[in-house]
Formats: structure tokens, C-alpha cells, sequence
């Protein structure tokens, strides 16, 4: 996506449970974490569909338990991803929502809309959430917003960056950058101590969010913010922690109560959401009640989970962080010792055991807690939108030097990874390779592009292929260049060039598995516009119908006064008790009640009724008081 460098940029954390929005603020010199209309800094990256409407944020989460089929959360744990990946085939048996198997195995959210059934990509919802946020920001800002930087897990592979970017396109968000989320916390982070920090600085950034866990390592040294190694994992978070607490009382549900609630979606959601709940409670305290009334076939839910329990059922998930977090120290060849800062970022990183483990591990040193964990990454994806933006003044002068999480590479003769560019290795970069024909009189040269740490091309993931065709005779051996370029973003182009003949090919990789055809974002473009319409169309109904409801009780209340009733002729009164009467009939019908041209048509009549109460009123008023 091209950069417009012009007009407002926001920083969005869009999260796999919350996200959240920031802007710079040139006035004040700061950030301002935007709060939305409930009040609340962080908004649930979830999405409903009803009978009559689209829910997103607050709204959505608030009727998940009356209506989980069509309540999507995690849709951040499918963006990118193929439905034959095994990460999905687990995740989508404890889901609530249908998840089927789409065309080029894209998995798809199957839901019903109005009655009818509706399927919709991960980046479609992303994209909902993502124009809640931008919604968010221009309430506030009291202008349109067109450009954003996005954040994104450190180990997001190319395919789930470029899904990023493709559910910002389908809502019209320029996409300017997209960031890793530990090293947009290391950007807050830096610039909440910059004045403490003197010389070079070491950062270990522990980002354990609601379904993704990253750690990254960063020297801050004068204006410069050097990551030197991250690590992670795109599918571990709060909400396995949520499952596998669901899980123990599920079983012990079977276990005292003989009954299997596991087939119930329903009861499952209510019992996800106690279990948040509890998680929340045994951070602060060390018993944490479970009680649910109703759960299933009228049988109540009174319960009760220790932290010790608590830790006993999570300590695989914790010490998986752990093993990460020395890979990463032995990827970026520094000793723990070395650390000067470590850095909580992320809601789950207020457990206590896994504080306690991190102390440990870094030989009793104190974690850093000064940043809010639920806020720092929208932090600093706002001082970054706000330094590609021209005409902001007064951002703090810095220099962000990013590395590719996973390595690069091309599958070759025997299936061998060929890495032209390994992990951890700075961006934005362009690196060639030399690669040799295997055959005399080669024509074309055939080469799929992969990512990962395996030395079997097919054990990694497979971005796409490049081809070069046009090859002069030769023996075996004749040689081109095969260039790979990482952008700002993280995301990958690959070219070949034959110098001899001056043929040259170039693939931005861009149908690998996950990413959007042109077609398909267009498409998906028109129905955002569609539901923007659709949501427009139903939020001016709903606030017409207030109205008339308001406007009948205001009336209805006045003719019981005598002091009104007696200054009404009869036919007068007949009149307004009959326009009541059908407003009523409308009210009652509220659902199917589509024509808002006669909504309107009778607002009016009762506006200009309860005028004409008014002016009696004060008719009245005059008399008394003469």
C-alpha cells in the first residue's frame, strides 16, 4: 500500500481479545490514549450479527452468552492462516462460531446476518474492528482519519502482515506501517524513561497479550532503537489460558454433576466468560469464585478455583514463554546479565507466577511495571504515526531499526532451504544470491519462496514461487541473480535477472496462501460499504423510533393533565389519540418496521403535537401567574 504522508495518522493495537487507539497530540507534546464510547481505553476485538443489525466492540461482547454462534472473537488467530493448519483445526473446535474450509483452503467464519447466512474471511472482521477503532479516533479528533500505522505480533509471518494491510484496505485505512507490537512498546517504554536513560540501554520487551506472546530484545542508545532479536509465538495467550481453565470445570462438571455441557455453545460462552473473570481475580488475589446460575439443564455453577490450581493448570503455557524467552537472549548472543530493563507488555503478563518465573530467570531483577501493559503498544504505534507524518511538530526525534522474525529463503536442488535472508537480520534490506542452473540447456528456472527455520523447503512455509523463463543455452551451471528486498513493513518482494539476456521477473508475493486477490478486496470494500450503510440505515431507524416512543409517553402524559386536556377541542383530541394509536402499532412492529420515510412522516406530526402542548403550557403559565 502506497504511503500518503499527508492528513491525521493514529496508532491502532489491534489485539486478539482488545484493541486499542492513540494519537499524538503536537499541542501537548504527548500521546492520548482515546477512549471509546463506553468510557473504556481498550475496545473487545469482537463482532456480532443479529437479526437486525452488526455489533462491534462493547455491544458485541455484552450478548455473546444469548448469541455465541454469531458473536466472532480470536479472529486475529486466523488471519493469514490456511483452515488445514492444525492451530486452526484445534481452535475452531472450541469456538462457538462455524469455521469451514473456503476456496485455496482460506478458512471462513460461516454466520447468519438477518436471517440469512453469511460468510466472512478473518480480514474481514479485523477490517470491522479496525473501522470501530478509526470510528473511535475521528469522535474524538472531530475529523476523518485516512492513515494508520497497525501493529502486529513480532513473529507474524509475511502472510499474516500482508492480511493486516489487506483488512485496512477493505474499510479504505491507509496503512502507512506496520509495526511489531513489543517494539512499539520498547518506543513507549524508551520515551517514558528517556531522561533516566544515559549511554546504551538494553530492553527485554515480555509481551504476553490475549492470543499472541512475543519478547524482543532493543538497545536504545542516544535516538536510536536497535531491535536485536525477538521470538514468540502467534498462537499462545490469555485465551489458552481461558480454555484450559474452561476445561477443568468442565470436567469437574462431568465429574460431581454427571453432565457433559461441552456440546453446548451457549454454556460454554457464560463459562469462558467466568473464567476471564476468575483469571482477572487471581492476579490480585489468591481465591477467585466461579459461579454461574443456570448453566446447563438448570443446573447452577458454584465453584471455586485457588491460585495455586490456577498455576498447576497453566505451568506448561508458562514455561513455553520461559524456553522462549532464552532463545531469544541466545538469538541476539546477549547474556541475561546484560539486561538493563525488562519490560511487561500484554494483560496476561500481570500473572503473578509468571512475574515470579521472569524474576527468577533474570536473577531477581526488578520488572519494569511504570507502563500501562493494556496501552503501550498503541503508545507507540502513535509516536510512529505520528513521525511519517508530515506537518506534525514537536515528535521526539527517533531512529527505529526493526529485524525480520523468521528467515527467507528458497527451496532448491534436494529440497534444501537456500536462506537469503536469515532471521533476526535488520530492516528494511536487500540481498542477492547467485543461483545455478541443474541441467545443460536449462530454459527456466522454477523456485518456491519459504520462511522458516527448517533445512527442508518444504518443512517451512511457503510464501509463493518466482519463475524465470528465457535462459540462453548453456551448460549446467550458467548463473543469474536472484534479489530478495524486506520493506519497512516486514513484507517480502522477490526478482530474478538473467544480466546476460537482461530478462528479469519480480513477485511480490502476493498469492501465497491467506493474501487477498485484488478481486476479493474490492469485493469485500463494497460490502464494508454495504454494513457501513446498513448500520447508518438502522442506527437512524432505532434513534427515530426513541424518538416517536419518547414523543407518545411525553403526549400521553399531557392529556392526563386536566389543566391540558381541557383547553383541547374533541375533534382535536381525537385526532391525537388516533395518530398515538397507529405511532403505538408502529412501535409495536419496530422489528420488521423498515419505511423510515413514515417514521419520520409521524415524528414529525407528534413533534408539532407536543409543540402545540408547549404553547398551552405556557398559555397556562401566563394566566397563573397574572
Amino acid at each position: 500500500m502506497t504511503e500518503d504522508k499527508k492528513g491525521m495518522a493514529i496508532g491502532i493495537d489491534l489485539g486478539t481479545t482488545y484493541s486499542c487507539v492513540a494519537v499524538w497530540q503536537q499541542q501537548h507534546n504527548r500521546v492520548q490514549i482515546i477512549h471509546n464510547d463506553q468510557g473504556n481505553n481498550t475496545t473487545p476485538s469482537c463482532v456480532a450479527f443479529t437479526e437486525h443489525e452488526r455489533l462491534i466492540g462493547d455491544a458485541a461482547k455484552n450478548q455473546a452468552a444469548s448469541n455465541p454462534e454469531n458473536t466472532i472473537f480470536d479472529a486475529k488467530r486466523l488471519i493469514g492462516r490456511k483452515y488445514s493448519d492444525p492451530f486452526v483445526q484445534k481452535d475452531k473446535m472450541l469456538w462457538p462460531f462455524k469455521v469451514v474450509a473456503g476456496v485455496k483452503d482460506k478458512p471462513i467464519i460461516s454466520v447468519k446476518y438477518k436471517g440469512q447466512e453469511k460468510s466472512l474471511c478473518a480480514e474481514e472482521i479485523s477490517s470491522m474492528v479496525l473501522s470501530k477503532m478509526r470510528d473511535i479516533a475521528e469522535a474524538y479528533l472531530q475529523k476523518p482519519v485516512k492513515n494508520a500505522v497497525v501493529t502486529v505480533p513480532a513473529y507474524f509471518n509475511d502472510s499474516q502482515r500482508k492480511a493486516t494491510m489487506d483488512a485496512g484496505a477493505i474499510i479504505g485505512l491507509n496503512v502507512i506501517r506496520i509495526i511489531n507490537e513489543p517494539t512499539a512498546a520498547a518506543i513507549a517504554y524508551g520515551l517514558d524513561t528517556r531522561n533516566d536513560c544515559v549511554g546504551e540501554r538494553n530492553i527485554f520487551v515480555f509481551d504476553f497479550g490475549g492470543g499472541t506472546f512475543d519478547v524482543s530484545i532493543l538497545t536504545i542508545e542516544n535516538k536510536v532503537f536497535q531491535v536485536k532479536a525477538t521470538a514468540g509465538n502467534t498462537h499462545l495467550g490469555g485465551e489458552d489460558i481461558d480454555d484450559r481453565m474452561m476445561n477443568y470445570f468442565v470436567e469437574e462438571m462431568k465429574r460431581k454433576r454427571k453432565v457433559d455441557i461441552g456440546g453446548n455453545p451457549r454454556a460454554l460462552r457464560r463459562l469462558r466468560s467466568a473464567c476471564e473473570k476468575a483469571k482477572r481475580t487471581l492476579s490480585h488475589a489468591v481465591t477467585a469464585n466461579i459461579e454461574v446460575d443456570n448453566l446447563f439443564q438448570d443446573i447452577d455453577l458454584c465453584s471455586s478455583m485457588t491460585r495455586a490450581k490456577f498455576e498447576e493448570i497453566n505451568m506448561e503455557l508458562f514455561e513455553e514463554c520461559m524456553e522462549t524467552v532464552d532463545r531469544c537472549l541466545k538469538d541476539a548472543k546477549m547474556d541475561k546479565s546484560s539486561v538493563h530493563d525488562v519490560v511487561l507488555v500484554g494483560g496476561s503478563s500481570r500473572i503473578p507466577k509468571m512475574q515470579q518465573l521472569l524474576e527468577d530467570f533474570f536473577n531477581g531483577k526488578d520488572l519494569c511495571k511504570s507502563l500501562n501493559p493494556d496501552e503501550a503498544v498503541a503508545y507507540g504505534a502513535a509516536v510512529q504515526a505520528a513521525l511519517l507524518t508530515e506537518g506534525i511538530k514537536n515528535v521526539p526525534d527517533l531512529v527505529l531499526k526493526d529485524v525480520t522474525p523468521l528467515s527467507l529463503g528458497v527451496s532448491v536442488q534436494g529440497d534444501l532451504m537456500n536462506v537469503v535472508i536469515p532471521r533476526n537480520t535488520t530492516i528494511p534490506i536487500t540481498k542477492k544470491q547467485v543461483i545455478e542452473t541443474l541441467e545443460d540447456d536449462q530454459y527456466s528456472v522454477w523456485l518456491p519462496v519459504c520462511e522458516g527455520e527448517r533445512a527442508k523447503g518444504s518443512d517451512n512455509n511457503l510464501l509463493g514461487s518466482i519463475t524465470i523463463s528465457g535462459l540462453p543455452p548453456a551448460p549446467r551451471g550458467y548463473s543469474f541473480d536472484l534479489t530478495f528486498t524486506i520493506d519497512e513493513n516486514g513484507i517480502l518482494s522477490v526478482s530474478a535477472e538473467d544480466k546476460v539476456t537482461g530478462n528479469w521477473e519480480e513477485v511480490i508475493i502476493s498469492n501465497n496462501k491467506g493474501r487477498l486477490s485484488k478481486a476479493e478486496i474490492s469485493k469485500m470494500i463494497k460490502e464494508a460499504e454495504n454494513y457501513k450503510s446498513e448500520d447508518e440505515k438502522f442506527l437512524k431507524k432505532t434513534n427515530a423510533m426513541n424518538d416517536l416512543d419518547y414523543h407518545v409517553y411525553k403526549i400521553g402524559k399531557a392529556l392526563k393533565r386536566e389543566d391540558i386536556s381541557s383547553k383541547l377541542c374533541s375533534k382535536e383530541k381525537e385526532d391525537i389519540m388516533d395518530k398515538i394509536s397507529r405511532v403505538t402499532d408502529i412501535l409495536d412492529r419496530r422489528d420488521e418496521m423498515e419505511d423510515i420515510v413514515a417514521i419520520e412522516y409521524f415524528l414529525k406530526d407528534l413533534k408539532a403535537i407536543d409543540e402545540q402542548i408547549m404553547v398551552l403550557e405556557k398559555v397556562g403559565k401566563r394566566k397563573r401567574e397574572s
